[in-house]
C-alpha cells in the first residue's frame, strides 16, 4: 500500500475504463485520499460528467480536480489522441482547499475574484484552466502583486479547439469555462520542475534597446545583427536546429552572476523587422534585461527534463506536458511520463498534455509552451 497511486485506461467504454481506474487507485492506496485528479481524453467527453461521479464515489477524495486534455498520462504509460481517462491520488501534506476562478471583463481590464484567504501567502497553487476562456495572463500579473510568495504549476485544458468545448471538474460541478484549482501548503510538494526543453546557444547579451516585444539593440549593436552572427557561428546540426525553431531565453534574476538551466524564461522568436534591425519575440522584454539564443529538438528535451529531475525526491509527481510533445518530438511514446517516474522511483505519477503549462522560473509563475512542468508531492508523515 502507499500514499500515492496513479492509473490509466485506454478502454474505449467511458464507463468501464472509469470503473479500471477508480479501482486500481484504491487497490494502491493506504486510505482515502486528500486529493484525486481525474484527466479524460476528447473521445470521452460526452461522458466526462458520469467518469467524474463514478470517481467520486468510488474513491471518495477530499478533492476531485480534472480536465479534459487530448491526451493523458500514468505511471510510466502514455495514451496520446485515443480514448483514455488517467487517474491520479494521494495522502497530501497539509491543506487542500478547492478554488473556482471567475474572471469577468470590464473597461479598466479583467475582474479576477474565486482566490481564499489562505493566511501565509506562502504555498501553492494547482491549477487547471481552460484556454479559451480563463486569462491565465492577467491572473498571474495580479497574483505577482497581490500573493508574490504562492507558485502556480497545472495546464491549460486541451481536448477542445474552441470556447465551450473543454471540461473542467471540482469536486460536484462540471463546467466547461474558467479554472479550478487547489491551494495546496507550502510542505505538500519537495519540488516544482519546469522543463522547457530547450538549451542555451551563443552568449548572453544585455538588451540595450527595446520596444514592448521587439528587440532593438543587443550589446549595443542591432538585435538582428547580433542574432544573425550567432547564428552563422553555429556548428551545421545546431544551424538546422535554429533554422527549424529560435528560441530566445530571458534571465530571470538579473542577480545571478552565472546564468544556466531553470533560469531562463524561454520564448520563441517570431520574426525579425529587416529596417529596424529587430526581433520579436513572445515575451515583453525591457531594456536592461539579459537574454541569450536557445535551440530545442528531442536530445535537447530529454535532457534538459532528465538534469531537471535528477535531483527531485518525492512519493508520487503530476505532469503537466505539452501537447507538441509526446511521440510528435521524441519518435516514441511515453518520454516524460517514463523519465518522471524511472527517476522518482515511483508509478504514483499522473498527468495530462496541455494546450500551455503553468510553473515557476526563477519564482516568477508564468505560462509555458513545449514544457514539462512536474509537481512533485511528499506523503503525510506518519
Amino acid at each position: 500500500m502507499a500514499a500515492f497511486a496513479a492509473a490509466v485506461s485506454a478502454h474505449p467504454d467511458a464507463a468501464i475504463a472509469a470503473a479500471e481506474v477508480a479501482g486500481q487507485v484504491l487497490e494502491q492506496l493506504d486510505d482515502l485520499p486528500d486529493l484525486a485528479c481525474l484527466f479524460v481524453t476528447a473521445a470521452h467527453l460526452d461522458s466526462f460528467a458520469h467518469i467524474a461521479a463514478v470517481v467520486r464515489q468510488a474513491v471518495r477524495p477530499g478533492v476531485l480536480l480534472g480536465a479534459s486534455a487530448c491526451s493523458v498520462l500514468a505511471g510510466g504509460t502514455e495514451v496520446e489522441l485515443r480514448p483514455g481517462i488517467a487517474l491520479w491520488a494521494g495522502l497530501v501534506r497539509g491543506r487542500v482547499v478547492p478554488v473556482q476562478l471567475t474572471a469577468e471583463a470590464t473597461a479598466d481590464g479583467w475582474l479576477l475574484d474565486g482566490l481564499p484567504d489562505h493566511g501565509d501567502d506562502a504555498g501553492h497553487l494547482l491549477l487547471l484552466a481552460d484556454p479559451f476562456t480563463s486569462p491565465v495572463g492577467p491572473f498571474l500579473q495580479q497574483l505577482a502583486h497581490d500573493r508574490p510568495r504562492l507558485s502556480v504549476i497545472g495546464g491549460m485544458a486541451s481536448a477542445g479547439r474552441a470556447a465551450g468545448e473543454n471540461c473542467l471538474v471540482l469536486d460536484d460541478h462540471v463546467t466547461r469555462h474558467g479554472a479550478v484549482g487547489v491551494l495546496l501548503d507550502p510542505e505538500a510538494l519537495t519540488a516544482t520542475v519546469v522543463s522547457q526543453g530547450c538549451r542555451p546557444i551563443g552568449q548572453p547579451w544585455t538588451v540595450t534597446g527595446s520596444e514592448r516585444n521587439l528587440l532593438l539593440e543587443l550589446g549595443g549593436r542591432p538585435a538582428l545583427e547580433r542574432v544573425l552572427a550567432e547564428v552563422e557561428a553555429l556548428s551545421p546540426d545546431d544551424r538546422n536546429l535554429a533554422a527549424r525553431g529560435l528560441h530566445c531565453g530571458i534571465v530571470v534574476n538579473e542577480h545571478q552572476l552565472d546564468f544556466e538551466r531553470g533560469d531562463f524564461l524561454v520564448r520563441g522568436v517570431l520574426g525579425a523587422d529587416r529596417e529596424r534591425g529587430a526581433v520579436a519575440i513572445g515575451e515583453v522584454v525591457p531594456v536592461g534585461a539579459t537574454v541569450q539564443l536557445h535551440v530545442r529538438d528531442a536530445d535537447s528535451a530529454d535532457e534538459d527534463l532528465t538534469l531537471l529531475m535528477a535531483d527531485a525526491f518525492g512519493d508520487g509527481a503530476l505532469v503537466f506536458t505539452c501537447n507538441g510533445r509526446g511521440e510528435a518530438l521524441f519518435g516514441r511514446p511515453d518520454h516524460d511520463a517514463e523519465v518522471v517516474s524511472d527517476l522518482l522511483g515511483t508509478s504514483a505519477v499522473g498527468g495530462m498534455f496541455c494546450a500551455g503549462e503553468l510553473g515557476p522560473i526563477g519564482g516568477r509563475n508564468a505560462i509555458h509552451g513545449f514544457t514539462a512542468a512536474v509537481a512533485v508531492f511528499a506523503a503525510r508523515p506518519g
